[in-house]
This record gives C-alpha cells, structure tokens and sequence, in this order.
C-alpha cells in the first residue's frame, strides 16, 4: 500500500517531481508510470521531426514569407553527435540565402527572426508561431521585418551565418530548448546585434522557458523589444546588456493627504 508524503500540498504550486510518497523502499507503481511517460516525451521532443512545411503555411497565412533552411548536419544523429555542423548551414541553404538577399545584402533589415528545431520540435511546434505574432504584435515604428528562416537540425549559432548573409542588424533565434522531464515543450529565445559567424555566447541575451506553463508569449515579447531597443540604442548585445525590463516604474508620487478623522 502507498504511504502518502507530508509535503503532497506542494504538488499544487508545481511540476517539479517531489513529494512522490513511497511503496515500502520504492517508489509507487503509478509514480514510476509517470516518470516512464515524462521521459518517452522528452525523447520524442528530441527526435521527432518538425513539421517544417506546416509552420510555413502557417506563418504565410499571416502574410509572412518564410525560407527554410538545413543546416550542415545531414541527419538527427549527427545532429546531435556533431554539434558543430549544426551552427553551420549546408551549402545550398547558404546559397538560398544569398539569392535572397540580392546584389546588396547590406541594406538587410532591422531584425531578422530565425526558427530553430533545436532540441525540441514540439516546443517550436507548440509555441513558435504564437511567439513570432506576439513580435509582430509590438513591431516599433521604423523597425523592419526580414522574412522568417525556419531552419531544420539548427543549433542557436546557425542564426548568426543567416543574419549575417541577409544583412540583418539584430537577428533572434527561436529554438526549441533541450527539454526536461516536466518541460518537453520549452522555447528558448536568442537574440544577438550585428550577426556573424564566430560570435561567442556571451554577445547574445536568452529569454527561456517560453510556454504556457513558464513565460507566456505576451509576457516573452515584451521582454525581448526591450532588449531589442536597448541592443539598437547601445549598438550590442551579452553580458554588456543587462534585461532591467522589469523594473517597477512609479507612476506618480504617493499622496500626502492625510485622512479625514471621524468626528
């Protein structure tokens, strides 16, 4: 029989595996189904392949052009054995991209959006394209809009070479992040100034965790314009730009009115 855990209360407030109670010395037999189901999920978020052509047609009903992309990794085992290969794109991708820049990639545009599988398709399936309309929905006067790379077998590096080769001046990748076992569906955002190949990790600012159980892609959006204007106005991105997005801002000074006393 089980013996329920004193701590159960907090099973409310999150997903996290605790207070599991125990069966004897084990775990209870329905505890262990779940965590048998929790890792089949995390597997298949990593191996599943995305549904490149549905997120086009997806995005193109909104009226936004898309280029897909492969990366120089051929194959998911690759993928993940040769991290390397998936910051770079295979040669015809970078052609593709090229073509579409034109003659001048220089006048480029101000923020190019790139959809990454990552490590997890269903995050990119689930939460991609509600991310990329919750952007559009705060685009600032004057800032233009690249089309969308969607991007297959992609590590968040590869955004850098296709920034680069469609001359953006801000480049955010949206990659589906290496998910966790109450976390399959977890969309990371990238965003980097001045994209080129080579940048460290430390030139770029994360947003994580961006689902409907974590950061909504409201709440995200908001986050990333202002990092997005402040990168602009700075002329940089990484450890050097420091997210103070929620800062509280006082509106107006309290009252100094004292209350009336009762007669």
């Amino acid at each position: 029989m089980s013996t329920p855990d004193p701590w159960d209360d907090l099973r409310a407030y999150t997903a996290a595996r605790l207070a599991l109670g125990r069966a004897g010395s084990s775990m209870p037999t329905a505890e262990l189904l779940r965590f048998g189901f929790a890792h089949a999920q995390a597997r298949d978020a990593v191996h599943v392949q995305l549904d490149t052509q549905a997120l086009a047609d997806a995005l193109a009903a909104d009226g936004l052009p898309t280029l897909q992309v492969h990366s120089a990794a051929v194959d998911r085992a690759s993928y993940l054995l040769r991290p390397d290969l998936g910051r770079r794109l295979d040669d015809a991708s970078a052609q593709r991209l090229r073509d579409a820049a034109g003659p001048s990639p220089t006048a480029g545009c101000d923020l190019l959006l790139v959809i990454g599988d990552g490590l997890s398709s269903l995050a990119v399936e689930r939460n991609a394209h509600a991310m990329v309309t919750a952007i559009r929905a705060g685009l600032p006067a004057g800032w233009t809009l690249g089309p969308v790379v969607i991007a297959q077998q992609a590590r968040v590096a590869l955004a850098d070479e296709a920034g680069a080769l469609l001359g953006a001046r801000l480049v955010a990748m949206l990659i589906g992040e290496r998910p966790g076992l109450s976390s399959p569906d977890s969309l990371g955002l990238y965003l980097t100034w001045k994209p080129a190949v080579g940048r460290h990790d430390a030139e770029r600012n994360c947003i994580s965790n961006i689902r409907p159980e974590g950061l909504s892609p409201a709440a995200a959006a908001g986050r990333f314009w202002w990092l997005a204007q402040e990168a602009r106005r700075l002329q940089l991105t990484g450890v050097q730009l420091k997210d103070r997005s929620d800062a509280a801002v006082i509106a107006a000074p309290p009252s100094t009115a004292l209350p009336a006393l009762p007669d």
